[in-house]
C-alpha cells in the first residue's frame, strides 16, 4: 500500500516556538517542509526554500543589533567575528537541535534515507527559515525577541570570547584530555553521481568506540561523526 502523507509526517507542528506564538501557524508549518518533502507529495512551492533567504536576513541583522547592542565599545572586526561565530552553520545546527527541529523538519524519503535530519546544513537552513516564519506573523519585535531566546546560552560576556568551537576541535579537546590521545578520522567511500556525492566516514575513539557518518563532503561527515562521539563521551561522564 502506498504511503499518504499522515504515514510519513512527524506529529502535528505546534503553533508557538522561541517564545512566539503564530497567529499563522501555517507559516511554521512552511518553514519546517523541506524542499525534498514538497518535490515528492506534490506540494508545489509550499516548502522552505524562500523563507530561509529571508530568514538569512532577519538573523543578521537580528544577531548584528544584540552584539552592537551588548558592547558599544566593540570594534567593527570585534563584532564581524563573534556575528560569523554564532551565524555559522555548526552554530545554527546545534542550536536547531536544541530546539528540536532535526525531529519536526519534514523531509522526503530520499533525503531522510540519505541522514538528511543529521545535516548540519539542512537543519541551519530550517532554522533561518523559522526565524523568517517568525518575522512574517510578528514583525521585527517578534524576530528580535526571539533571536535573543535561540542565542541566550550562546551570547559572549566580552567581545573577545569564543562564541563556538567546531565539532572535530571540541572532540580533538576532549579526547586528549580523557584519553591522552586523538580520535581516529577513516574515509569509508561515496555514493550518488558526481554533482550530488554523499560521503561516509568512520571515527575511533581511543577507547575503542567506532561512529560512521555521511555528509555532502568528506569534512561535513567528519563533523558530524565529532558530534556523535562528542555526545556519547557526553552521555557516559553523565552516567
Amino acid at each position: 500500500m502506498n504511503k499518504t502523507h499522515t504515514d510519513v509526517v512527524p506529529a502535528s507542528v505546534p503553533g508557538a516556538i522561541l517564545g512566539h506564538v503564530f497567529a499563522r501557524p501555517e507559516l511554521l508549518d512552511r518553514a519546517l517542509t523541506h524542499s525534498s518533502w514538497a518535490n515528492e507529495y506534490g506540494a508545489g512551492p509550499e516548502h522552505n526554500e524562500r523563507q530561509e533567504f529571508l530568514g538569512d536576513a532577519v538573523l543578521e541583522l537580528c544577531v548584528s543589533w544584540e552584539l552592537y547592542r551588548r558592547f558599544p565599545d566593540a570594534r567593527e572586526g570585534q563584532l564581524t567575528r563573534l556575528r560569523a561565530r554564532l551565524v555559522s552553520t555548526a552554530s545554527l545546527a546545534e542550536r536547531a537541535r536544541a530546539l528540536g527541529l532535526d525531529k519536526r523538519i519534514k523531509l522526503g524519503r530520499g533525503e531522510e534515507s540519505q541522514g538528511g535530519r543529521e545535516r548540519d546544513a539542512v537543519l541551519s537552513d530550517a532554522l533561518e527559515a523559522v526565524l523568517a516564519a517568525v518575522y512574517e506573523d510578528g514583525g521585527e519585535a517578534a524576530a528580535m525577541a526571539a533571536v535573543a531566546a535561540l542565542f541566550a546560552p550562546c551570547w559572549p560576556e566580552a567581545p573577545q570570547a569564543t562564541v563556538i568551537k567546531d565539532y572535530k576541535t571540541r572532540l580533538q579537546e576532549a579526547a586528549q584530555q580523557r584519553f591522552g590521545a586523538a580520535p581516529l578520522y577513516t574515509r569509508l567511500g561515496s555514493n550518488g553521481p558526481e554533482h550530488a556525492k554523499i560521503f561516509e566516514v568512520g571515527l575511533r575513539l581511543p577507547d575503542g568506540r567506532e561512529f560512521r557518518a555521511t555528509g555532502t563532503s568528506c569534512k561535513k561527515a567528519e563533523q558530524t561523526a565529532a558530534r556523535q562521539a562528542l555526545a556519547a563521551l557526553q552521555a557516559k561522564k553523565e552516567d
